[in-house]
């Protein structure tokens, strides 16, 4: 009979409740982060009522955004040059380490350029610092540490890795997601004591996480059906193929941004550069600012009123207030503009809302991969959430006109799972993040699941052929 080995279970225990615990806590501290910096740099913080930088003053989002990369671009030129260089997480899972205060400061640049209206997300930085956080606590009790011990040199891999994914987790509520990111995309390895331990992990890190920066609305889908359909499921299958082709090149293009980073002096007028076009582009699109919640909010809050007494989709005062629509309609936010979503859905005002549609698209494609290119740090979750909403938007807005059955916002929600699953390469991952942060009924598992494995199988077989 194999020998307890109860020292393995106190520490996977102790990783579990107390490094979750730690990391949960610093995931609720760097969103408080966020908020702050929104505050002082912009005037607003974004919630469920104000998804973007929307009331903010266009030379205000344009001095904010380019200031903050120009200082941020100063400092990772110092960290980057003059100091021990931070490994990217699946570096650090794989053993390179993390130093600690270059780490924090890394991870704090992150939040304040996404806080000063950066095209980029947010998402990195818990990762990095709960895969910093994981090496000391591995230090601590020695796991991994010692020459020739093959099984702890794996085990403190895992806990880099699930830590890493906690941080996710903790910040965006979305237990499930961490724990698929450790072990779908990290370790690449999906084993029983693994998802239990990650996903204790996660959950840990998002209680704790919650209770600090509170409960809250990620997005708002209040305006879709409370039922799938039969067509919607064909909906999700072409969505799924067409996201699948979009989110590969999408994956290109980061990976390309990404590589052709400046690496010397010139990173510091290239970042307040693409600070300064950013907000020069947020003068026409306002919701191309931040991490990608504003651009995809767009699509979610997209609502069609002739069609709701068939398909069933309502939408509430409160909603139809907090809409990205609304905030477009003009500087007062007064109802009945021409790009406003909740008016019926007439030949000329489809060519508007499409028009408006492709341009957050456009946008939000371009400037995030220019902002990475300057040399900026940070991740493309949201911003693949954002184009696949908006996407899957523009595809229900035809679909609708064969199919009112069913939601825009229906689609929005299967286009954002199906772009972020070719962008990522993590199918699980994005099918549960996505349905984590809009709380969507559970039953909608079966379009959206529907839509993120054409999405997989699609990408998967182009990446395969771009090399």
């Amino acid at each position: 009979m194999e020998k307890t080995d109860w020292k393995r279970i106190g520490w996977l225990t102790a990783a579990t409740l107390v490094l979750g615990a730690i990391i949960g806590a610093c995931a609720g501290l760097l969103t408080l982060l966020l908020y702050g910096v929104e505050y002082v740099m912009l005037g607003f913080i974004e919630s469920e009522f104000i998804p973007g930088a929307f009331t903010v003053p266009a030379v205000r989002r344009i001095a904010s955004v380019t200031l903050g990369l120009g200082v941020a671009g100063v400092i990772w030129y110092l960290l980057r040059t003059k100091t021990e260089k931070v490994p990217s997480v699946k570096k650090a899972v794989n053993g390179g380490r993390m130093p600690f205060w270059q780490t924090i400061v890394h991870v704090v640049l992150q939040i304040f350029i996404v806080g000063s209206g950066a095209s980029i997300g947010r998402e990195v930085a818990p990762r990095e610092l709960g895969a910093m956080l994981a090496q000391r606590f591995c230090d601590i009790f020695h796991i991994g540490d010692g020459e020739g011990d093959a099984h702890g040199v794996l085990d403190r891999r895992m806990v880099v890795a699930v830590a890493a994914g906690a941080g996710l987790g903790g910040v965006y509520n979305a237990p499930l997601a961490g724990m698929f990111f450790a072990v779908e995309i990290l370790l690449v390895d999906v084993t029983l004591e693994k998802v239990a331990f990650g996903l204790g992990m996660s959950a840990t890190a998002a209680f704790v996480a919650t209770a600090i920066k509170g409960e809250h609305m990620f997005y708002d889908i209040g305006a879709m059906q409370m039922n799938s359909t039969p067509s919607l499921m064909l909906f999700a299958l072409l969505c799924g193929t067409a996201c699948g082709v979009v989110g590969a090149l999408f994956r290109k293009g980061s990976q390309w941004a990404e590589s052709h980073k400046p690496t010397g002096r010139s990173l510091m007028w290239q970042m307040p550069i693409a600070g300064l076009v950013t907000g020069l582009v947020s003068i026409v699109v306002p919701q191309v600012m931040g991490n990608g919640r504003a651009a995809a909010q767009l699509g979610f809050s997209a609502f069609i009123p002739e069609t709701a007494d068939i398909s069933g989709a309502a939408q509430s005062a409160a909603s139809a207030a907090a809409s990205p629509w609304t905030f477009l309609a003009g500087s007062d936010g007064a109802p009945g503009s021409v790009v406003n979503a909740g008016t019926p859905l007439e030949l000329n005002r489809l060519w508007m809302l499409l028009g408006v549609l492709a341009l957050t698209f456009v946008a939000k494609a371009l400037v995030t991969l220019m902002t990475i290119r300057s040399g900026a740090s940070g991740g493309v979750l949201q911003p693949g959430i954002a184009l696949g909403s908006t996407l899957g938007t523009m595809l229900g807005l035809l679909w609708l006109f064969v199919f009112p059955v069913d939601s825009v916002t229906a689609c929005a929600l299967i286009g954002a799972a199906a772009l972020l699953s070719a962008s990522q390469q993590a199918p699980l991952m994005a099918m549960c993040l996505v349905m984590e942060l809009t709380e969507a009924p559970i039953e909608f598992f079966v379009p959206v699941g529907m839509a993120v494995a054409a999405s997989a199988f699609v990408s998967s077989g182009l990446l395969h052929r771009l090399g």
